[in-house]
């Protein structure tokens, strides 16, 4: 037989079996243009042999695009966004009052459905708020490791949720294209929310856009913001960081502790109390679950526990820090130690009176300084060579950065305000501390100085003392949540801390003096007129201002003045530190005077303070 003729006749095969595939095909897509998308995807997954070879597969991803698009575009009307609305993803993710958030929940969705198909691992969602009042809500999106997503993807975010209802499509396409995203890919999402009303309703608008790209949900229902984190490190390290369940988290974290101050001499009942502020949110509820496995260490007076007062109203670290004074609900006693976490409970500061009933706060400097010069002794003992770190920003008060460079000998980095870069900071050194004063905050251990730790816990060759500073360092690694700022775990660390070192709250808020400060802010025409070098403490635009800033620094002692933009808002923030509380207002004022002069102050100038 003629080899032509074979040839021809295995083309005419292969022409008859693809148009058979394609009227096959064309069958099924009709399936989801009459609404059945569910039927034509069955019928996709059974065929995926045939789909999923050759010259199919493009065809099969591009139906399987049509088809999720199809759910995207029908379910989007479910959650249609206000014409005109405009949001950006800050560090905080996306915030507002609830009623304007249900598109941006279900576009978050869509994002971490891509996001997980992208990265080949499990995302996590936060439905929340933290520290806003309680008619605010929010989103914000936790990459593989329990960290925040990545910065390129807070612009896919900023753009989807603005995108106008008829263009959304077309934005995701965008991101699909832009990303080489291949959404045939599984995708995995863990959502979390707070104890707001408008959480569950919002939880679900993110369930419905992870659904409609064909994303799976772990719903964890009411959990603290790092306690999601902390779910998506475990999965995604294969437990390797422990169990991705509240139990785990809860026995991790505990039988720590619990190693940790068990073998403490001389405890007392007084010692062991401790008065904590739950904000009224999810930080309590979470607390009450935890009690009982820490309870013979540490007994819980819980206030602002959900069961009465409004989430954040006149309660949580926020008002604390800013108001300089106890919460409501909460009666000071000379000496009692005293904590208040924010409404998401990642944030934590501590609070006492004392015996003239001045009211002492022990904020984010305070704790980093108490964490790493107690890490910096172990470390001593244990004979360990490895380095670490404070990070701070310019917030951080003068004398806290003092005390850990000239007495304790720590090294002390400074970066731009804002967790990402304190966390990316960190990350450098074999032990990173970083608090910002508002205590938000954690500690990151590497791979190499962790490694170090347990090798040494099981040497058998090593003397008594310095394996004993090795246990306390290993189940102080295990206490601490690294993915992100933890109140309950930052709030067991500091316990077991003081009762390491037998501390009384006096005690440690003796180690240091903060120097007074003052923080003003000054209405410009535009913010991007100052520009900033060395970690936001010196300006470089425009000309002129920082000369005028050196110059006025200079007249009063132990003073210090920065001036950075704000990122939301056309106004220029400036602190001043001094020896005195009357020498730090005046020189704020005289900064912001400046400020004024020189970067376009818009309307009436600075009043001075007194």
């Amino acid at each position: 037989s003629n080899p032509g003729d074979s040839a021809s006749s295995s083309e005419l095969s292969q022409k008859q079996s693809l148009q058979s595939l394609q009227i096959h095909q064309q069958q099924q897509l009709k399936l989801f243009r009459w609404g059945k998308p569910c039927v034509f995807m069955q019928c996709a997954q059974q065929d995926r042999g045939i789909y999923h070879k050759g010259p199919f597969l493009f065809l099969f991803k591009q139906l399987q695009m049509m088809a999720q698009f199809e759910e995207v575009s029908v379910n989007s009307k479910l959650h249609p966004k206000p014409e005109g609305l405009i949001m950006q993803y800050g560090t905080a993710g996306f915030r507002s009052n609830a009623k304007h958030l249900d598109h941006i929940m279900f576009r978050m969705g869509l994002l971490a459905t891509l996001r997980s198909k992208k990265t080949k691992f499990t995302i996590g969602v936060m439905v929340t708020a933290s520290h806003n009042p309680e008619e605010d809500n929010g989103v914000k999106l936790i990459d593989p490791m329990g960290e925040m997503v990545a910065v390129e993807w807070e612009i896919y975010a900023t753009q989807l949720a603005n995108a106008e209802q008829d263009s959304l499509l077309h934005e995701l396409k965008s991101i699909i294209e832009a990303e080489g995203i291949d959404l045939t890919e599984p995708a995995y999402v863990f959502v979390g929310r707070d104890t707001r009303p408008s959480s569950a309703s919002l939880s679900q608008a993110v369930v419905d856009g992870v659904c409609s790209l064909g994303g799976k949900i772990l719903d964890y229902g009411l959990v603290t913001t790092p306690q999601l984190h902390y779910m998506v490190c475990c999965c995604n390290t294969k437990s390797c960081y422990g169990s991705a369940t509240l139990e785990g988290y809860y026995q991790k974290l505990s039988q720590a502790f619990l190693q940790l101050t068990h073998n403490v001499p001389n405890r007392t009942d007084d010692q062991k109390r401790l008065v904590v502020d739950g904000a009224n949110g999810i930080g309590a509820l979470k607390m009450k679950e935890l009690e009982p496995f820490i309870r013979s260490e540490l007994q819980v007076l819980l206030s602002n526990d959900g069961s009465q007062g409004k989430l954040n109203h006149l309660c949580g670290a926020d008002y604390v820090k800013v108001q300089q004074k106890a919460p409501q609900g909460v009666t000071l006693v000379e000496g009692e130690r005293c904590c208040s976490f924010d409404g998401d409970a990642d944030r934590i500061v501590y609070y006492y009176t004392d015996s003239k009933g001045s009211f002492h706060l022990l904020d984010g400097d305070k704790i980093a300084t108490l964490i790493s010069t107690f890490l910096k002794e172990l470390l001593t003992q244990a004979e360990l060579n490895l380095q670490i770190a404070v990070v701070q920003t310019a917030y951080a008060n003068g004398s806290s950065t003092r005390y850990l460079e000239d007495i304790m000998k720590v090294v002390v980095c400074c970066t731009k305000t804002g967790v990402k870069h304190l966390h990316h900071a960190a990350q450098k050194y074999d032990i990173g501390v970083y608090f910002e004063a508002n205590g938000h905050g954690t500690v990151l251990f590497s791979k190499a100085a962790h490694k170090q730790i347990l090798e040494l816990v099981k040497d058998p060759n090593i003397n008594d003392e310095r394996k004993h500073a090795a246990k306390l360092l290993e189940n102080t690694v295990n206490l601490i949540n690294q993915t992100v700022g933890d109140a309950i775990s930052d709030m067991m660390l500091i316990e077991a801390v003081l009762a390491i070192r037998g501390m009384s709250v006096q005690d440690w808020d003796s180690i240091y003096t903060d120097l007074p400060n003052r923080q003003l802010k000054v209405t410009v025409s535009d913010r991007r007129v100052i520009d900033t070098t060395d970690a936001e403490r010196r300006a470089v635009t425009p000309g002129g201002l920082q000369d005028a800033i050196d110059a006025l620094v200079k007249k009063y002692k132990s003073a210090r003045a920065f001036v950075r933009p704000s990122g939301t808002e056309d106004v220029v923030r400036v602190y001043a530190e001094a020896d005195s509380q009357e020498s730090a207002d005046c020189l704020a004022h005289e900064v912001s005077l400046a400020v004024h002069h020189l970067a376009g102050g818009v309307g009436e100038k600075p009043k001075p303070l007194h």
